[in-house]
């Protein structure tokens, strides 16, 4: 008999007395929760995420489609960075007024690599008004996982409003589990007993998001 065997033997016996649920698991906790905390419009759920980024110590950009590139630019100019991370999907125009150079983003590229990379640019999935949350999953313009947790400076762009929900549940309608969820809330962090922040220990020291106005009209929440 294998130390399984034993063990799930011994929880059978424990529990040989114990009464049956009367409904199943699945049926006894209700699952009717808020899909939204009130009611926003469009505009004022963009305002909340923005609320949100920055209260997480993200710093927080608008800029209109026509003008991404340059502010992109300017981001980077004004953090002196020298060389940026590219994941293969990214628009090229999101870099086009940059003279960073552009590294590519290869399965090869080791810790040290990539720590030595200044900055990286990358689009995003989506991202949840209510607790301030950008969603990567890996498609194309976000490239692996690893390459938003080792450089130091990313900036992440996001198409307002069309890549904005409110909620976490509506998020979750959007994404597809079985991909590579990173979930982010402003730059990493963390801190010990006597409550002394540390940033940069588990990814960026700085987060930088732009919500660009992809000029769309359409209602974000279901």
């Amino acid at each position: 008999m294998s130390s399984r065997e034993r063990i799930l033997g011994r929880v059978r016996r424990a529990l040989a007395d114990v009464p049956r649920d009367d409904a199943p698991y699945e049926r006894a906790v209700g699952r009717d929760c808020l899909r939204e905390h009130g009611e926003r419009t469009v505009a004022e759920t963009v305002e909340l995420l923005a609320e949100n980024l920055a209260d997480y110590r993200a710093v927080v950009h608008r800029c209109t489609a026509g003008d991404l590139a340059s502010t992109v630019a300017g981001l980077l100019a004004a953090r002196g960075s020298r060389t940026v991370l590219v994941p293969p999907g990214l628009d090229p125009d999101w870099l086009a007024s940059s003279v960073a150079e552009r590294v590519p983003d290869r399965a090869g590229s080791t810790a040290h690599e990539l720590d030595r990379i200044d900055s990286v640019v990358t689009g995003c999935a989506v991202a949840v008004a209510e607790t301030g949350t950008i969603v990567l999953d890996g498609s194309a313009d976000q490239g692996r996982r690893r390459i938003t947790l080792v450089p130091d400076h990313h900036i992440c762009v996001v198409r307002v409003p069309g890549q904005v929900v409110s909620s976490v549940p509506q998020a979750l309608e959007r994404l597809d589990p079985a991909r590579p969820l990173t979930w982010i809330s402003g730059p990493s962090a963390t801190s010990d007993i006597e409550l002394d922040r540390v940033e940069g220990v588990h990814g960026p020291r700085t987060l930088e998001v732009v919500l660009v106005d992809d000029q769309s009209r359409d209602e974000v929440r279901s």
